[in-house]
């Protein structure tokens, strides 16, 4: 496929950081550094476009922190300026990544995300007997430089543009020349693409037909089992190779039986939330309904953050743990 070039100036374009202030305030808008950045917006703008067209832009200006969610993630936040500058780059290059990927792959994609993941895995499920699911070992701490470098040498030309991903990835790293912040724009492209070498190994050397993959849980399907666990070792072997990266013990068994994937339990006809889900549903409520009570959160806010959490469980089949929940809550 051919190089991408010319971008940069798109990238550096007044209209185009615009849209990146503007798509990196969202949710933020009372931020002390979102108001810093907007009360000399046309001039931290044409700063940061003067950056671009010279490469020198500033990265690495983190702020760190920890949540529980369920598992215990470090998440590394980016100054305002540099998400600013995440979005300008992904706003233009987002076509180019997508160009990459295969259909089957959902996370950080537009018109994709979770639930089109679900409805196609459970399409899966119905037609095949039996599945693998995989999933990576600190997948973003695992993420080697410069492998992904080299990927985006094969996807970009601009010669500029390389080298400002260059300074975003070497910004950070867990152990030398390794490692992606979870919690920047450019690390979840970054990850997405890492794994799609493997999706195309997937669809097109080993012939997977049945095949979904959100960020890095994969699932694999067939219905000869012998034949699906000979091609699932391959598939390991090549990502272990040519990726560097290890895998969490491995599950796989009759579609029947559910399959566990993004939170759920599929089976061929319904959908269960997994026990972890249903606890972090009622801590997540208890907390939320908690900042409201205590006036934390304005109703606004409190709307903000129930909704999702209340799609997420009504994805399921969950009318009666909702009603337990809600009714004692």
């Amino acid at each position: 496929m051919k190089r991408a070039s010319f971008l940069l100036k798109q990238i550096a374009e007044t209209k185009n950081l615009y849209l990146a202030w503007i798509k990196s305030k969202r949710g933020k808008p009372k931020k002390a550094d979102v108001i810093g950045f907007e009360k000399n917006i046309d001039s931290n703008l044409k700063t940061l476009q003067g950056q671009l067209l010279s490469g020198a832009v500033e990265t690495g200006n983190y702020h760190y922190f920890t949540i529980i969610d369920p598992k215990v993630r470090k998440i590394c936040a980016a100054s305002f300026p540099e998400r600013v500058l995440h979005h300008a780059i992904m706003n233009i290059c987002d076509s180019v990544f997508e160009k990459h990927l295969i259909s089957d792959t959902y996370a950080t994609r537009k018109n994709k995300g979770t639930y089109a993941a679900l409805n196609r895995a459970r399409h899966f499920s119905i037609k095949y007997k039996f599945f693998v699911k995989l999933d990576i070992r600190k997948y973003f701490d695992s993420i080697h430089h410069h492998i992904l470098k080299n990927q985006l040498t094969n996807m970009f030309k601009d010669q500029q543009l390389l080298l400002i991903f260059d300074k975003i990835i070497n910004s950070y790293d867990v152990e030398k020349n390794k490692g992606v912040p979870i919690g920047n724009l450019t690390s979840q492209y970054f990850a997405n693409h890492y794994l799609s070498v493997a999706d195309h190994f997937a669809k097109e050397k080993l012939q997977i037909t049945g095949y979904v993959r959100y960020m890095d849980d994969m699932l694999l399907f067939g219905n000869d089992k012998s034949e699906l666990l000979t091609k699932m070792n391959e598939f390991i072997d090549f990502v272990q190779t040519k990726l560097k990266l290890n895998f969490k013990p491995i599950v796989h068994g009759n579609t029947l039986a559910g399959i566990p994937f993004l939170g759920y339990r599929l089976f061929p006809f319904t959908i269960k939330l997994n026990q972890r889900s249903k606890q972090r549903f009622k801590s997540k409520l208890r907390i939320y309904t908690e900042n409201l009570k205590t006036g934390k959160w304005n109703q606004f806010q409190y709307q903000q953050h129930i909704l999702p959490l209340l799609s997420f469980i009504e994805y399921a089949d969950t009318l009666n743990f909702r009603k337990n929940v809600l009714n004692n809550n």
